[in-house]
């Protein structure tokens, strides 16, 4: 050993310098404990939110009809909201990138909570006199037209969050984690709706927003960001342009999303309709077997994404190709029909299969974006989720005119395109291999490891 070998040996560990670890300027590294914090905060916000979508879909037709809007108005009152919702999603997706997750996400739960506030303050209204029949239903829309426009923010951005802070590894399950708080709020809405109008009627809507404006306060005072925001706007303002949707790591996702969307509307919407059809049923004894079997449903899909994706570490392609053959089987079923009992069999597999489709897409289409583009890539995603409702009065409801099967054959048709998708395209195949999310040095830097 040479002389210098033995200086270097004897030198105490305290005098040896540390290697130095590149750190991104504004970032920091996020501790476990940091992060489950975070996740938990986004799981009870995006419970609220899911609340109080299925809430004002539980509670609003009665009170409407007791008020005197019609049918119309009140599918009018969803429809502008899904629609705003398609237009909006994508805006605050990339204003994530911008301003930073926790900004946008704050906006976004608040935004919800202001809307069902109001919309409560406005039939509260009209069940006073204080305001006619004639005004009630513009400033319900109004009120409504609110968290199409800014809770659409919600749901991208705190996918972004998250996958700001998981490896690829993790990207499935973590976002699998967040579309299942969702649809956790959006099975529990109803229960709660129920407890809260034995108070009174109108009560489930100032819970709910009143429940929104705790996990506002609850986002920022402890929720952590990572990227200061205006490091982040100088950084995105001088150095990349907008992601596009035509891109061609992007543009398949999109179609894979409005495919789905389309394919759980005629699953939702028209299942109700086929019941009644196939088992000659009237409308009240139908609405009470299928609260029951859109419940199964709902757990099936929280089964997949809180039970089945978690435990085994699913992988996109898994979730998408097995997905898509269990959507199949399930409108298949659905078209042969028979009995109750093999409707609600087929409800609950859709329940699963959607489970896992959803949350197959929001990863894959993370994963085959760069780290920068999360926010953009969440807000595309999201904006194909309410393109469904806009589609099927156009294509599902004609269809079920002409043959009550024939929207479910074009559903199993739509599953097959998914199949095919997750089987042959090229976006999907290579997803391993692609440049998007982190590379294995970039977890390194920012504390993912």
């Amino acid at each position: 050993m040479s002389t210098d070998e033995e200086k270097t040996a004897e030198k105490p560990a305290a005098e040896i310098p540390p290697v130095a670890v590149k750190v991104p300027e504004g970032v920091r590294a996020t501790t476990p404990k940091e992060r489950q914090r975070a996740f938990f905060i986004l799981f009870v916000c995006l419970l609220s939110v899911g609340m109080g979508q299925t809430l004002v879909f539980a509670v609003l037709p009665p009170i409407a009809s007791d008020l005197g809007m019609t049918e119309f108005e009140t599918t009018m009152i969803f429809s502008l909201s899904a629609a705003l919702w398609v237009l909006t999603s994508t805006f605050w997706g990339t204003r994530s990138d911008v301003m930073g997750r926790k900004p946008v996400i704050l906006i976004g739960v608040l935004g919800f909570g202001i809307s069902t506030s109001l919309v409560g303050v406005v039939l509260l209204a009209g069940y006073l006199h204080w305001i006619s029949m004639a005004l009630m239903f513009p400033l319900v829309m109004g009120a409504r037209a609110i968290f199409g426009i800014f809770g659409s923010g919600a749901m991208p951005a705190s996918q972004a969050y998250v996958a700001d802070r998981t490896t690829r590894a993790e990207r499935a399950g973590s976002i699998a984690q967040i579309g299942a708080a969702f649809g956790l709020g959006t099975v529990v809405g109803p229960g709660v709706a129920a407890a809260f109008a034995e108070i009174h009627i109108l009560a489930p809507f100032f819970a709910v927003g009143l429940l929104a404006l705790v996990s506002s306060i609850a986002i920022w005072i402890l929720l952590p960001e990572r990227t200061r925001p205006k490091k982040m706007l100088a950084e995105k303002q001088e150095k990349r342009a907008a992601l596009k949707w035509t891109a061609p790591n992007v543009m398949p996702w999109l179609s894979i999303g409005v495919v789905l969307s389309l394919s759980q509307s005629i699953m939702m919407q028209l299942f109700a309709f086929y019941l009644m059809s196939e088992l000659s049923m009237g409308g009240s004894e139908a609405t009470q077997l299928v609260s029951v079997g859109m419940m199964a449903m709902a757990m099936a899909t929280l089964v997949a994404q809180l039970g089945l994706i978690q435990r085994f570490d699913l992988s996109v392609q898994f979730l998408l190709r097995w997905g898509a053959v269990t959507m199949i089987i399930s409108f298949m079923m659905l078209v042969l029909g028979g009995s109750y009992g093999v409707l609600v069999s087929a409800l609950t597999l859709a329940g699963l299969g959607f489970g896992f489709l959803r949350a197959g897409l929001s990863a894959g289409a993370s994963l085959s974006v760069s780290l920068k583009d999360q926010g953009a890539v969440a807000g595309l995603i999201g904006s194909t989720a309410a393109t469904g409702h806009i589609l099927n009065p156009a294509i599902g409801i004609p269809l079920f005119y002409v043959m009550h099967s024939a929207p479910f054959i074009l559903g199993a048709v739509l599953s097959a395109a998914i199949l095919a998708f997750a089987i042959f395209h090229p976006v999907l195949k290579n997803l391993r291999s692609t440049d998007g999310g982190f590379t294995d040095e970039e977890e390194e830097e920012i504390g993912l490891h």
